[in-house]
């Protein structure tokens, strides 16, 4: 008569045709299927997908609801900037063939002194138009801050101008500022002061469009300044205050050290909104010029950057040498904003 096998010891390794894994080796205490730290452990299947290709498909829901907005990125925004740069480097006039010249546009373009004397107008309107817009911003945050009463009526009276239709204001402004019948000239006459030929001297032409530009960012930039100021704490102010410091001496060494990064971003915001202007010499000066209504005014004094690339572009039909204008106004533009980025940003001098 034969006795019953004996069972042996568990073997330590998994046994052959097993897909279980060191971390599911079963133990004394701790059942199998159970971590170390008695997490669960799931069996994964050689057929089961894993890393970052796993957890992007199961975002696929979130990734198409977006999607609509960079396809239409793509198309509208993406694609025409790409076309450009391979447009710059051919001849084109919109309907015929294209004929590759290399890089004569842009020789063309060094030579070109209308080019540059768009840019040389660009950067004085630019200049007059930051430098008090800025300043004025910051001094309304600041009284519009210390006040307690009406500050929601403020508010929406400092938003309202750059809201406002672009074209709207610049006829209104060429009718106040015009040289015969303009409000302000008939305000200097009833003073006994000689009018003064706003809308046809090189200069006044460029304080118009810069007054313009000011008017309507202004406010814009006063509200930022007062999110800004808002986040200082008072307790700093009343310091300064108990110290017997004037409050001259308070906006320049607390306010404006403490709003220096919001200084950066409306320097930044402003230099490349107000070296694009185009609208407004454009509906200022479009219909006295018969003959070329995107001339910028008399002495094409008010001709910008960009009034002159819609005049290459859209009156003389050449696109080619249009692409080539706004692309070598673009790294002007980014050596100004890298310029202003470190006179802005440079950090303080230790002794």
């Amino acid at each position: 008569m034969s006795s019953s096998p004996v069972a042996g010891p568990a073997p330590i390794g998994p046994t052959p045709g097993s897909d279980a894994g060191p971390t599911d080796r079963p133990t004394p205490d701790r059942p199998r299927g159970q971590g170390r730290h008695g997490r669960r452990v799931r069996p994964v299947s050689a057929g089961t997908p894993r890393g970052p290709r796993r957890r992007a498909g199961r975002y696929w829901p979130q990734y198409l609801a977006i999607s609509p907005y960079y396809l239409l990125f793509s198309v509208f925004m993406l694609f025409p900037v790409l076309y450009t740069v391979y447009l710059a480097f051919q001849k084109w006039d919109g309907i015929g063939d294209m004929h590759f010249v290399g890089f004569q546009q842009f020789r063309f373009l060094w030579d070109d002194p209308v080019f540059w004397l768009s840019v040389r107008n660009t950067l004085v309107i630019w200049v007059l138009s930051t430098v008090p817009m800025l300043f004025l911003a910051l001094v309304l945050a600041v009284l519009v801050n210390s006040t307690r009463r009406l500050t929601a009526f403020y508010r929406v009276a400092l938003f309202i101008p750059s809201i406002t239709s672009l074209v709207a204001i610049a006829i209104f402004f060429g009718a106040v500022f015009s040289n015969n019948f303009g409000l302000i000239n008939a305000i200097l006459r009833s003073v006994h002061v000689s009018a003064v030929p706003w809308m046809s001297n090189e200069w006044t032409i460029k304080l118009v469009i810069a007054a313009l530009m000011t008017w309507q960012w202004t406010g814009y930039n006063a509200i930022i300044y007062l999110a800004g100021l808002q986040a200082i704490p008072s307790e700093l102010y009343e310091a300064a205050k108990m110290d017997g410091a004037r409050p001259v001496r308070i906006f320049f060494s607390i306010t404006v050290p403490l709003l220096r990064p919001i200084i950066l971003f409306t320097v930044v915001i402003s230099t490349v909104t107000g070296l694009q202007s185009f609208t407004e010499p454009q509906v200022l000066f479009g219909s006295e010029a018969a003959t070329n209504p995107n001339s910028g005014g008399p002495g094409q004094a008010g001709l910008t950057t960009l009034l002159y690339f819609y005049h290459q572009a859209f009156d003389n039909n050449d696109f080619g040498y249009g692409a080539a204008i706004v692309w070598a106004f673009f790294l002007v533009i980014l050596l100004i904003v890298l310029v202003n980025w470190r006179l802005v940003q440079r950090k303080d001098r230790r002794p």
